[in-house]
C-alpha cells in the first residue's frame, strides 16, 4: 500500500481532514514510514519490540480508523489519475512548439492528460497539438451549446478531469461527450490542413465526384477530412487501445464503448463533408465553376450527433465478449450511432459520488412545458422569481453610406432560478 501512496503522490488531490482521533498522538506516532497522504498513519511495531503488546480495543478501532483513510486517500489519488484525459487540451492554451530554442523544455511533456501512446504521437506531431486543443474545446462548447436547457448542462468541472466523476459513468451523456470531442479532433485538424498549418498534409486529394458537371473544374483548396479522420483515429482512440482489460470485463465493455462512440463522432464529420462550388466570369455571369469539399458548419454535426444521443442504444457485454443489445427487439447500431451501457445518474441533485452537479441555481423557462421549463428543470422543487434589467440593440436604422446606427433600449424582465 505505501508503494501505490508513493506511486499517485504526483497526482492532485483535494486535501483531507485528519480524523478527531489523530489530535491525541503523541510524538512517538508522528515518526510513521507511510506516506503523507493527508491522514494519520498507525505507529509500525518493529522486530526489536519485545515487549507485550496492550490488548486495547481503542487502539484497534484507531488502527482501523487510520488504516481505512489511508486507503481511500490513495484510491481518491490513482481515481485522479485515471481521471486525467486529453480533453484538458481544450481548456488550457496551447502555445507553437519551440523546437529551435535551446533548453527549451519539450512540449509533450508540458501537456497533461496523454496516455503513454498519445505522448509519443505528440513527440511525432508537434504542431498538431495546438490544434488537437482547438478540437477539444470545439467540441466542449458544442456540447454546451447543445444541452444548454437540459439538467445535465455539459458543465466543465476542472481543467483536469474536466467534465469530472461523470464520465466515470457508462451513460448517455459520456457516450455523446466522446463523440463530440473525436468529432472536433476531425474537423480542427482537417481545417489546418488546408491552411497549410501542418507538415505532413495539405489540400484534399479527394477524388472528382461522378456527378459533378464535365464543364465544372474540380480543385482548390478542400478540407482535408481524409487525413483529419486518420489523425483523430490514431490519437483519440490510442488511450482506449492501449488498455488490457480482461475480455468480458466491466472495464472492457467500457472500453468498446468509449471506441464506439469515438467512431460515430468521426464519421458525423466524415459524411457530412459536403462539396462547395464558387462562380468563376465577368459580372457574376457564372461561366465558369470550380467545386472543392468542404467540412459542414460544426453547429450541424453537433445537431446530428445531439439526435444520436437521443436515439443511443442500451448495451452489454455478451459471451463472446461483444457489445450486444440490452433490447434484442432494436436493430444493431451502425457505427454511426451512440452506445451506453449504464443508466443516466440522477442530474437533479448535486451527488459528490456520481459527479452531478444538480439543477440548483439553474435559470428556467417558467412559460416552457420542455426540459427548460420550470416544472422539469428544478425537478418539482419550485423556482425563486426576480426582476432584472435586459440591455439590447433596437430601433435600428441603415444611413447611406455605409453603417447603422441603433438606439439602446432597455427592458425590465422576469427571471426565474431553480430553488
Amino acid at each position: 500500500m505505501s508503494d501505490m501512496c508513493v506511486s499517485a503522490a504526483s497526482g492532485a488531490v483535494p486535501s483531507y481532514r485528519r480524523p478527531a482521533e489523530a489530535g491525541r498522538r503523541n510524538s512517538r506516532e508522528k515518526q510513521s514510514t507511510l506516506p503523507r497522504t493527508g491522514c494519520s498513519a498507525a505507529p509500525r511495531r518493529t522486530i526489536m519490540d519485545n515487549g507485550p503488546v496492550p490488548r486495547r480495543r481503542t487502539g484497534a478501532v484507531r488502527h482501523l480508523l487510520q488504516l481505512a483513510c489511508v486507503v481511500l486517500a490513495c484510491s481518491s489519488r490513482l481515481l485522479m489519475v485515471e481521471a486525467n484525459s486529453w480533453w484538458s487540451l481544450g481548456l488550457t492554451p496551447i502555445q507553437r512548439p519551440e523546437m529551435y530554442i535551446i533548453g527549451a523544455q519539450p512540449l509533450c511533456s508540458q501537456l497533461s492528460g496523454l496516455s503513454q501512446s498519445q505522448r509519443k504521437l505528440c513527440q511525432l506531431y508537434q504542431d498538431h497539438m495546438s490544434y488537437i486543443g482547438d478540437g477539444a474545446r470545439t467540441g466542449i462548447k458544442e456540447c454546451q451549446y447543445q444541452f444548454k436547457q437540459r439538467r445535465w448542462n455539459c458543465s466543465t468541472v476542472d481543467s483536469t478531469s474536466v467534465f469530472g466523476r461523470v464520465m466515470h459513468i457508462g451513460s448517455r451523456e459520456t457516450a455523446f461527450t466522446y463523440a463530440i470531442s473525436a468529432a472536433g479532433v476531425v474537423n480542427a485538424i482537417s481545417r489546418a490542413c488546408r491552411d497549410g498549418e501542418l507538415s505532413t498534409c495539405g489540400c484534399s486529394r479527394a477524388a472528382r465526384p461522378r456527378d459533378l458537371p464535365r464543364d465544372w473544374l474540380w480543385g482548390g483548396c478542400g478540407d482535408n477530412v481524409h487525413y483529419g479522420y486518420r489523425f483523430a483515429r490514431e490519437f483519440v482512440d490510442a488511450k482506449e487501445r492501449e488498455k488490457n482489460y480482461p475480455r468480458g470485463s466491466r472495464e472492457y465493455a467500457r472500453m468498446l464503448m468509449n471506441l464506439h462512440n469515438n467512431e460515430a463522432g468521426r464519421q458525423a464529420v466524415y459524411n457530412q463533408a459536403h462539396v462547395s462550388c464558387k462562380c468563376h466570369g465577368v459580372s457574376g455571369s457564372c461561366s465558369l465553376k470550380t467545386c472543392w469539399l468542404q467540412l459542414a458548419d460544426f453547429r450541424r454535426v453537433g445537431e446530428f450527433l445531439k439526435e444520436k444521443y437521443d436515439s443511443a442504444a442500451a448495451m452489454q457485454i455478451g459471451r463472446k465478449g461483444k457489445l450486444e443489445l440490452k433490447d434484442k427487439r432494436f436493430n444493431n447500431p451502425t457505427p454511426e450511432d451512440m452506445v451506453y451501457i449504464d443508466t443516466s445518474p440522477d442530474y437533479c441533485l448535486r451527488n459528490e459520488t456520481t459527479g452531478s452537479l444538480g439543477t440548483h441555481g439553474r435559470y428556467c423557462n417558467k412559460t416552457s412545458e420542455g426540459m427548460d421549463g420550470c416544472e422539469l428543470m428544478c425537478c418539482g422543487r419550485g423556482y425563486d422569481q426576480f426582476k432584472t434589467y435586459k440591455h439590447e440593440r433596437c430601433h435600428c436604422k441603415f444611413h447611406w453610406c455605409c453603417y447603422v446606427k441603433c438606439r439602446r433600449c432597455t427592458t425590465l424582465v422576469d427571471q426565474f432560478l431553480c430553488k
